[in-house]
């Protein structure tokens, strides 16, 4: 028996992907038509042994996120349930506070996937390679290769070539240490409790105080209290992946995740990507739209498009390596590249909105997407993605670059490099 916790976080992370979080939870924002931890949670459902998908976070009970839990459970029979911490527990914190949970049915192991992460996900296969593994055994590890200056900003992972122990492990370090880096994706067994539970104790102990005003330290963080000093003990193993994987903690990064989860359906779901016929737009690679959107014959969508529940895409309008949410509507001849149009957003006719792409570079090999700042040193924004957020009013006629609009607007102009507050 197989179980998977996937760790959702809570509202006060996420700042960098605002105002798209600001409508719903991160974890439910859609990409490639579906909640980013829906891809998650179809990796998980392909191990034939897989019981039930925990999410652990701190977000209040809503009706997005309950909607959400109903609709995967009829989608994939499976059980899901979400358990709420009282507070921001950490990585580790979450899972050592419902352990029992995670424990019931007695499971051989368990699955722990951070939600901000996004990827061609290899569980099958990570989960065959843990079992080769010695007895005693306590996390694998999932682990990828990235340039020598991007590592510094990840989890980075020193192993024995020969059997794949991690012999070192550090949490973003000053200097290089190692170009294998830790994707946020775990295989850990019951065990893991162990080192858990001490780790807790020895949190609490540190911060123990006689002033009832100071709380006790009972965040757990899976990097730093365990695989830090689980390192060379022969009982923690890195699963190595050179499929698509980044991390999502930006709009520019749900772009990027957007173009390649369409991709990956050409082998998983082909029924999903658009095609052209009689009476419909004009399709180059891969788009998604939903069923009930209206999208004028006229228009030309693609590559990396997706179109979400009733969106009304007019006459003309020209999308390229972008998102546009549930019931936007897009006037006639108006043009979105690299864009995100929010929630009952309107784009007047003749309006383009222009983002910049911030794609890895290609000509290094193992290069992940860069996450910049938002501003730069001098106070300035920096270009990226344009993200128009839910009921904004765009007129006719205008261009908006590099800029991120908060919901409720109504512009009036032209803006560049701007947040509209």
């Amino acid at each position: 028996m197989q179980k998977a916790i996937i760790l959702i976080g809570g509202p006060m992370k996420g700042t960098r992907f605002r105002p798209l979080s600001l409508e719903l939870p991160k974890p439910l924002f859609p990409v490639a038509g579906y909640p980013i931890i829906s891809h998650h949670i179809e990796a998980c459902v392909k191990i034939p042994e897989m019981k039930e998908i925990i999410l652990i976070g701190f977000y209040q009970p809503n009706d997005a996120l309950n909607k959400f839990i109903m609709d995967v459970q009829q989608t994939f029979k499976i059980q899901v349930r979400y358990l709420q911490e009282y507070t921001a527990l950490g990585t580790a914190g979450g899972l050592y506070h419902f352990r029992d949970q995670i424990l019931t049915g007695n499971p051989e192991s368990f699955f722990v996937m951070n939600a901000d992460v996004c990827g061609d996900f290899p569980l099958e296969e990570m989960l065959a390679f843990h079992r080769t593994k010695p007895t005693g055994t306590f996390c694998t590890m999932m682990g990828t290769e990235a340039t020598r200056n991007q590592s510094l900003t990840y989890g980075c992972i020193v192993e024995n070539k020969d059997t794949h122990e991690v012999l070192h492990y550090v949490e973003k370090p000053e200097t290089f240490v190692s170009s294998i880096i830790n994707c946020g994706i775990y295989l850990l067994s019951p065990a893991i409790f162990e080192p858990l539970e001490k780790a807790f104790k020895e949190n609490l102990e540190e911060n123990y105080s006689f002033d009832p005003s100071t709380p006790s330290k009972e965040v757990i963080r899976l990097e730093q209290d365990l695989f830090v000093p689980l390192a060379a003990s022969g009982k923690l193993f890195v699963f190595h992946t050179n499929r698509f994987w980044s991390q999502i903690k930006s709009a520019g990064a749900a772009i990027y995740a957007n173009r390649h989860y369409l991709a990956i359906y050409h082998r998983t779901h082909p029924e999903r990507l658009e095609k052209e016929g009689e009476g419909k737009p004009t399709i180059i690679g891969d788009v998604f739209i939903h069923p009930t959107a209206q999208v004028h014959s006229t228009a030309v969508l693609g590559p990396n498009v997706t179109v979400g529940k009733n969106v009304i895409v007019n006459e003309g309008v020209r999308i390229r390596e972008s998102i546009i949410l549930e019931g936007a509507t897009l006037q006639n001849h108006c043009c979105v590249l690299y864009g995100v149009i929010g929630y009952n957003s309107g784009i007047g006719a003749w309006t383009r909105i222009e983002g910049t792409p911030n794609d890895p570079n290609p000509n290094k090999p193992f290069a992940k997407l860069e996450i910049p700042s938002m501003f730069t040193t001098d106070g300035k924004l920096n270009p990226s993605i344009t993200v128009i957020g839910s009921n904004v009013q765009v007129p006719s006629e205008v261009i908006v670059l590099n800029s991120i609009v908060l919901p409720d607007k109504s512009l009036s102009g032209c803006f560049k490099n701007q947040i509209i507050l």
